[in-house]
């Protein structure tokens, strides 16, 4: 027997936040995990997911009946839960933290993070999360990448959270206003499944196209001409991997601590505008590589940190840089073609470090949303360098990981925690691990 979520509402008292964009409640002794709330909140939340039978529910908040500190009302109409709750629709998902003002919720991601590394690693420590360089004060229009699905008649519109529900959308107050500008609210996109934009530090818009299966050819030519002038497009086809220019570049050009990267396509970037800086500086300050030093990149994408790890390591060292992605292998070796000391392996990270011969002094990883894993964990220690360099986006994976890493004798030396996603649950970190008392030798 599953309970009718469409109907289904109860009172709850909040509790602490969990990672993932939720917070804690019970209600007669099941755990919910509820959104669009605040700790020490008592309010009325909708079931979404509440099967008899299950170890755990997920609500929304609909009404707030005793709010808390921290509460403001939330900056974007369709991602308001109790906005949307008034109207009988769901709330568009990816700004979540919304309704909390910014100091709070970087308490509450602060919270998170260490809960995290206490539960997964065992480790103590306490978390400040720091906001990027040049935040706006109200940590808006930060996003230069910005993903929308099409509904049907070809509006652009935006997933509810955990849901097949589009909700259109009129405007994205995360994304820079150069995406916002090109007014592709305005534009029939049938014949497309999603629409990808990134408006880069240095050039126009690419507006990427993904083809619906089964549309009309003659579609994309008729939604690259009623597109802004002036702007870049481009159809990407997922499954093959083809992209095909309409007009202008297929790719951007992006700046960071002195270096140009070409990023091509749906190549990764960081997406806050001052993201790539913030990165790169902890990453320097806190791996001081030496001149003639041997460094890996690994997960290196177009080559951010590649550049400045060259710089630092000089002609006489050497720099791995290791991608699986094609695309984004061929982007670093047009940002690196002048860097010799700059060795560029695409494929598994985990092949490169089987095949890869010679001493590594330094290691520095920025995996997937995953992690890295315990099998690279174990590669990364056999290659034994003074240091490792993890740039990490979920504080979940992390933990995981730096429990592999002590396992085998590290730890944990520095840990800097950065807000690059204001109005979400997200957060990126970096840390620097040392090789401590070797246990696993």
């Amino acid at each position: 027997m599953t309970t009718d979520t469409t109907t289904s509402e109860i009172e709850l008292t909040i509790g602490a936040p969990a990672h993932g964009g939720h917070f804690v409640a019970r209600h007669e002794g099941r755990v919910v995990f509820v959104r669009h709330a605040l700790p020490g909140e008592r309010v009325r939340a909708r079931l979404t997911e509440a099967a008899d039978g299950a170890s755990f529910w997920r609500a929304d908040v609909t009404e707030v009946l005793e709010p808390a500190p921290g509460r403001v009302e939330h900056f974007w109409p369709e991602a308001d839960a109790l906005r949307a709750a008034s109207r009988g629709r769901l709330p568009v998902g990816g700004a979540e933290f919304g309704h909390i003002d910014l100091a709070t919720q970087r308490t509450l991601k602060a919270d998170i993070f260490a809960e995290q590394l206490r539960r997964l690693a065992k480790v103590e420590r306490d978390i400040t999360v720091e906001p990027a360089a040049e935040e706006r004060a109200d940590g808006l229009h930060w996003r230069t990448r910005a993903s929308f699905s099409v509904a049907p008649g070809g509006r652009l519109a935006m997933h509810a959270h955990r849901s097949d529900e589009l909700i259109p959308v009129q405007r994205m107050p995360l994304a820079v206003e150069a995406i916002n500008d090109l007014q592709l609210w305005d534009v029939d996109f049938s014949g497309v499944s999603r629409v990808e934009v990134a408006a880069p530090a240095n050039g126009a818009p690419l507006v990427l196209l993904i083809p619906a299966e089964g549309a009309h050819p003659k579609a994309l030519g008729r939604i690259a001409s009623a597109l802004p002038a002036g702007i870049s497009i481009a159809s990407w086809e997922p499954k093959s991997g083809t992209l095909n220019r309409l007009r202008g570049r297929t790719w951007v050009s992006e700046s960071a601590a002195g270096h140009d990267y070409r990023v091509t396509g749906a190549g990764f970037w960081q997406i806050h505008r001052s993201a790539p800086a913030t990165l790169v500086e902890a990453v320097m300050d806190g791996l001081r590589i030496k001149p003639g030093e041997q460094v890996a990149d690994l997960y290196a994408g177009a080559g951010l940190f590649t550049a400045p790890l060259a710089d630092a390591a000089g002609e006489q060292g050497r720099v791995l840089s290791v991608e699986a992605s094609p695309g984004a292998s061929r982007d670093a070796r047009k940002n690196l073609f002048a860097a010799p000391q700059v060795e560029i392996l695409q494929g598994r990270v985990d092949k490169a470090l089987s095949a890869y011969e010679g001493r590594l002094d330094v290691v520095l990883l920025d995996p997937p949303r995953v992690g890295a894993g315990k099998d690279v964990v174990g590669q990364i220690h056999a290659a034994a360098p003074r240091a490792v360099g993890y740039v990490s986006c979920d504080p979940a994976s992390f933990a995981r990981d730096l429990a592999y890493f002590q396992e085998l004798g590290w730890q944990l030396d520095s840990l800097r925690v950065f807000d690059l996603y204001p109005h979400t649950h997200h957060m990126e970190s970096f840390a620097v691990l040392t090789r401590g008392e070797q246990t696993g030798e």
